[in-house]
């Protein structure tokens, strides 16, 4: 048996080391890797059913197209390929090269993931897509108000002494994280936990405060008030770091304590003792969650956030920081999150950036010379994950040509034309960062390709063979098509790095190079004036916001629709992955709903009933789960379920971007909920 040190791709806080044993050409164990000081204990469940997913039965392993009846049929690669050139030839030379939608997201991280551009340049160009769906509107918060998005490392929490979890439940989505925060408390920190919902992560707290969703930011600035009145903010950091502090005081001077009360629907008397929490100096860190961002007033959420770990002098210390986002090991970036979503960043005139990930349907409904005619899907499923699923798949069905590069058939796959089948990450090496934790890591290649799989650099280069391209032409963008030549173009990526070699990646996970374990410890920020922003002129200029911090009501309040959808991560599924796997369903055999236990009253609903939940966009059929601990008149249904197990949730949503960073306002949505008679 042999064992191999890895990492998991995929698109999740922890970015999980594990070691991987592999016998007789099987992936047969997954297990703790020590060397990663963040996820010593071991990956999740998800990671742990790396095994099944690996050798599951239920894998595509070769093309298939779809018949006129439209069921798939396998095909050799010789054939998808001649189809496939024969296609893109007739688009590019009948409508152009813009005619081609390439659609990537997030479905597994790598450096190798930037072959796919290379070959669309090859191939003349194409339409791509700006924006995110995932937290782009809290890191250009952050970027606005410190200058970049980085923070302590993550065991550095065990140092805080108040802990804030304001909306986020490390306890299912976060694992590792649960690990530093209940050391932090065996040494007498408290833990407060901000969050509509009462979760496995409230049950350690000292405090759990629940507010009306959407309005965050303005308990954040009645605290932020409370404090400046009060005097207890911490004035020399202030003055010596802080940019827009006056002016800042001048605008939150009207938010008591009484009026976010009201406004978030929350008792007084916890806000007081959350503000006399805050106004003892002591380390704080603050980590927020991505959900509240999804609001179309998440930027300035968080931005208002922000303000209290800035106030309190929480930035640059041990014990304390701004626990967003660490971009520290995306040491390959030219240009990192958020501004690589930005249309106007980076622009090569090759490509039209010009569909946003919120409106992925209607921006293909809407674009124009050329209209888009076909779309090439990989690392993604929006069918499922984009908002306004309906939208989504009207735009699909008007295409004239559909692939999806994928391991199984996800909704997005049954929508295809062809589907090519997808490498898994133990099939080609690469190299990834992390958003949370500091390590450069290394995927390598521990097994052949199962079946007919080829990777995705196979497949471009063997596509553009097909397409005429000589391979001194190909070979300009892309490397040989074998892992000896992706392992040679990972090692150059490794020498811009002194500190980064192959051979000890091989080993362990290996701290990024000029990693900060404090972040911000020098005090030195990249914002225009070199110095923490609470004003940001170009919060204004750039987004159409308030130069400071501001809380903005929301705008789909209604009678029609009075419940708010919730659509959280769930412990079982990264977004709309591993839930068709047998592990996970033993834990997760059917999607429900949460709603409050006031609520099912009113309405007459008992637990298990089968509900309906709708609005103007579409309808959904679920099971009911009925909680004391749900805020009244809010309505929990998971992201990722498939159509098969009863649908995403995104067939609610609308298209619609946040107040900052392009990216997507899952929770604006508001629906009805009604029993169902069976």
């Amino acid at each position: 048996m042999s064992e191999f040190s890895t990492a998991c791709p995929r698109n999740c806080y922890s970015t999980c080391s594990f070691k991987a044993k592999v016998e007789n050409g099987k992936l047969v164990a997954v297990e703790p890797h020590s060397a990663n000081l963040a996820t010593a204990e071991g990956p999740c469940i998800k990671g742990l059913s790396y095994v099944e997913r690996a050798n599951s039965k239920d894998r595509i392993t070769q093309p298939l197209l779809k018949n006129e009846q439209g069921d798939f049929v396998p095909i050799s690669w010789e054939e998808a390929l001649q189809l496939l050139a024969n296609k893109l030839k007739y688009l590019k030379e009948t409508f152009g090269a813009k005619s081609v939608l390439f659609y990537e997201s997030s479905g597994m991280s790598g450096l190798t993931n930037g072959f796919s551009s290379k070959f669309w340049e090859l191939f003349g160009g194409a339409t791509t897509t700006y924006g995110n769906l995932c937290w782009p509107a809290g890191l250009e918060a952050v970027r606005l108000t410190l200058g970049e998005n980085k923070h302590n490392v993550p065991w550095d929490l065990e140092h805080a002494k108040l802990i804030i979890l304001w909306g986020k439940n490390p306890a299912e989505t976060n694992i590792h994280q649960m690990v530093f925060i209940e050391k932090a408390q065996a040494k007498g920190a408290k833990l407060i936990v901000i969050d509509p919902r009462r979760t496995p992560s409230s049950e350690r707290a000292d405090l759990l405060i629940q507010p009306k969703p959407g309005t965050d930011a303005a308990i954040a600035l009645a605290i932020a008030n409370s404090l400046i009145q009060k005097k207890h903010y911490q004035q020399d950091f202030v003055d010596k770091f802080v940019l827009g502090f006056e002016e800042f005081k001048s605008s939150v001077a009207t938010w008591t304590l009484e009026k976010a009360a009201k406004i978030a629907d929350v008792p007084l008397e916890l806000l007081e003792e959350f503000a006399h929490d805050l106004a003892t100096d002591q380390a704080m860190t603050l980590i927020p969650g991505y959900g509240m961002q999804r609001f179309s007033n998440g930027g300035q959420t968080v931005r208002a956030l922000l303000s209290l770990s800035v106030l309190t002098g929480n930035i640059g210390k041990k014990g304390a920081c701004f626990h967003y986002a660490n971009l520290q090991s995306y040491v390959f970036d030219a240009t990192k999150e958020p501004e690589s979503y930005y249309p106007e960043i980076g622009a090569n005139k090759l490509f039209r950036r010009s569909i946003s990930k919120a409106r992925l349907g209607s921006d293909m409904l809407a674009q124009k010379d050329p209209p888009i005619k076909m779309i090439w899907v990989e690392r993604g499923n929006p069918i499922t994950q984009n908002p306004d699923t309906q939208l989504s798949l009207e735009a699909f069905r008007k295409l004239e040509f559909r692939v999806v590069v994928e391991q199984f058939l996800t909704d997005t796959a049954r929508e295809a034309d062809l589907i090519l089948p997808a490498k898994n990450m133990f099939e080609q090496s690469d190299i990834i960062g992390s958003y949370w934790n500091p390590y450069v890591q290394l995927m390598p290649k521990i097994l052949e390709n199962a079946g007919n799989v080829k990777t995705e650099a196979q497949i471009y280069y063997a596509l553009a063979l097909t397409l005429g391209y000589s391979e001194n032409e190909i070979q300009k963008y892309l490397p040989e098509p074998n892992n000896q030549a992706i392992e040679r173009y990972l090692n150059e990526q490794l020498k811009q790095h002194k500190s980064l070699n192959w051979e000890a990646l091989k080993k362990q996970p290996v701290l990024a190079p000029g990693l900060e374990l404090i972040a911000f410890a020098d005090k030195k920020f990249k914002t225009p004036s070199g110095k923490i922003e609470l004003f940001s002129h170009e919060a204004e200029l750039k987004w159409k916001v308030s130069a400071l911090p501001s809380f903005d009501q929301l705008m789909n309040q209604t009678e029609q629709y009075p419940f708010y959808l919730l659509s959280p991560n769930t412990k079982n599924r990264i977004h709309s992955q591993f839930g068709n796997l047998k592990l996970i369903k033993q834990f997760a055999p059917e999607a429900t709903c949460v709603i409050s236990a006031e609520d099912a009253l009113e309405k007459g609903i008992q637990q298990g009933d089968s509900l309906r939940i709708f609005n103007e966009k579409g309808s959904l059929e679920t099971k009911v789960s009925i909680s004391f601990g749900i805020k009244k008149g809010c309505v929990v249904y998971y992201n990722g379920w498939w159509f098969s197990e009863g649908g995403s949730p995104n067939v609610l949503s609308t298209g619609k971007e946040t107040d900052m960073g392009h990216g997507t306002a899952f929770h604006d949505t508001k629906v009805q909920i009604e029993k169902r008679n069976r």
